[in-house]
């Protein structure tokens, strides 16, 4: 991680069309691995939101390494859910066929990992093919924008016996299950970042900018280690406690800054909240597995 960048960043990359944000962000950053594009995406970022596409991006290359430099996107959610047993999407050859209801940033994607049942006898099994955006046979649907970060669009993805490349390893153990918490590492990173950007801006307490760059520091430690450790889930928890318990002073030093810094972190100050029940899960059944 290039902290010495991070520390002497002053400015931002205005807001614009995501990809066009994205392209710019990636000429600034170079070569950046997963951890520091998120880091380094959400100290340059305009909003919380794009921030959170900065982390979302940095998570989909710790997740898939192999991933082109453009816009991705994973699609999991079907019906509100990401169970294997409950997905619809069907992987047949290198074809897939059904509905994804979830599509981050789907206007802005250049390729998409979807995820699919491959059909069996046995318990249901997950794939992931890599789908280019506009693909014969596949259709974006935009969707209206949430009250959350309503700067990051999204959509359902439609796919008609459309072709795919398919990765290698099992859909939900390799990509999917890990994700999650790749996912959350990455955002609250990003967030992080922005934060103490405004921070900067803001000429918060030292004690408050240093705190932020400590939770930063143990982001970039998890981030070494492999997501599906047991471990890896009590530090991860451990980070989002740091988090919540900074956020008292955190939400009234942005509060009592400019305008519309406030007005966006009011806004999305909770985007963090999401995805806490599914970590809440994994935190317990690690605490089980460490016998702790």
């Amino acid at each position: 991680m290039p902290w010495q960048t991070l520390l002497e960043t002053r400015d931002r990359l205005p807001a614009g069309h995501l990809d066009d944000w994205y392209a710019a962000l990636l000429e600034r950053v170079g070569d950046a691995g997963p951890f520091a594009l998120a880091v380094l995406g959400g100290r340059l970022a305009a909003t919380p939101g794009l921030a959170f596409l900065a982390g979302y991006q940095g998570a989909l290359r710790a997740l898939w390494p192999a991933a082109p430099r453009s816009l991705g996107a994973l699609c999991v959610t079907e019906n509100r859910s990401t169970r294997p047993a409950d997905l619809q999407t069907r992987l047949n050859g290198l074809h897939l066929s059904g509905r994804k209801d979830f599509v981050t940033a789907a206007e802005a994607a250049d390729w998409l990992l979807v995820a699919a049942r491959v059909d069996a006898d046995e318990a249901p099994r997950l794939a992931v093919g890599v789908v280019r955006s506009g693909a014969p046979g596949a259709r974006l649907e935009p969707l209206p924008a949430l009250p959350l970060m309503p700067d990051i669009g999204h959509a359902r993805l439609h796919l008609d016996n459309v072709h795919c490349e398919l990765l290698p390893g099992d859909g939900w153990d390799s990509y999917v299950k890990p994700f999650r918490s790749i996912e959350d590492l990455h955002v609250l990173a990003a967030i992080a970042a922005w934060l103490y950007g405004v921070g900067q801006d803001g000429d918060w307490p030292r004690d408050l900018r240093l705190r932020l760059l400590g939770l930063l520091a143990g982001c970039a430690e998890v981030a070494r280690h492999g997501a599906a450790e047991p471990a890896s889930h009590l530090l991860l928890a451990g980070l989002f406690a740091q988090f919540q318990a900074l956020r008292p002073q955190l939400d009234a030093a942005v509060a009592a800054g400019p305008q519309p810094w406030a007005a966006m972190w009011a806004r999305d100050c909770n985007l963090l909240e999401l995805a806490r029940t599914a970590r809440e899960k994994r935190l317990e059944k690690a605490h089980a597995a460490l016998q702790l």
